[in-house]
């Protein structure tokens, strides 16, 4: 049983988090306990390289994994058939047209490995207000009118940190995916921690330090 230090836990509204370079040396980065998902806390987590992950039935918990899975705009793989699907106007892609229906779609999504979702009622309503704030955005894929697929996430400057994806249609998650990185400014794209789907696609580890410096700059 890993021993959880007594400052990882925010017991207080204005308690900081650690430092990230004192996360556990655990897969995912656990870097705190606690608090709350306020647009306050939120901002100052992604601000840090730290983002919510957690369970039905636990406490909020924070990571900060060591090495960080990214992918920059120049490393995206488009596959010939996916270029092909692109190039087409099988789907068509919008922004923050339906930021709601997405975040609930990626709640609700049967996921391979997975029995549950850790997107419960209060993190749809702490991104719904990010995105109200305009700090949180969706990119939404159509197909004949028809939501089937998305993802969304946390923009920070130059810096998009992904939160999670959809895809009820072959191939409509990685038209979001590509949209994102060839339509848009920014410089870094955060996956947070390994992901064979988007490894295929382009995504790599970072180390945790190198991401964090990325972050000053972008950010």
């Amino acid at each position: 049983m890993i021993e959880i230090p007594s400052n990882f836990w925010l017991n207080k509204a204005d308690t900081p988090f650690p430092n990230v370079n004192l996360a556990l040396n655990e897969p995912n980065g656990l870097i705190a306990i606690g608090g709350d998902l306020s647009i306050d806390r939120m901002l100052l987590a992604y601000k840090n390289g730290i983002f919510p992950w957690y369970g039905e039935g636990e406490p909020i918990l924070w990571y900060s994994p060591n090495p960080r899975m990214v992918i920059t705009p120049d490393k995206l793989h488009v596959s010939k058939s996916l270029k092909k699907i692109l190039h087409s106007s099988q789907f068509r892609v919008c922004i923050d047209m339906a930021f709601k229906e997405v975040i609930l779609q990626c709640r609700t999504v049967q996921r391979p490995g997975q029995s549950g979702t850790w997107i419960d009622d209060e993190m749809v309503k702490s991104y719904c207000q990010l995105h109200k704030l305009g700090y949180a955005h969706s990119y939404e894929v159509y197909k004949n009118d028809e939501l089937v697929g998305g993802l969304y996430g946390v923009a920070l400057g130059r810096v998009f940190f992904g939160e999670s994806m959809f895809s009820l249609v072959s191939n409509a998650s990685k038209v979001a995916f590509a949209h994102l990185l060839q339509k848009s400014k920014y410089c870094l794209i955060d996956c947070q921690i390994e992901n064979q789907h988007l490894e295929s696609l382009g995504a790599f580890k970072m180390p945790r330090d190198l991401f964090i410096q990325q972050l000053k700059a972008f950010v």
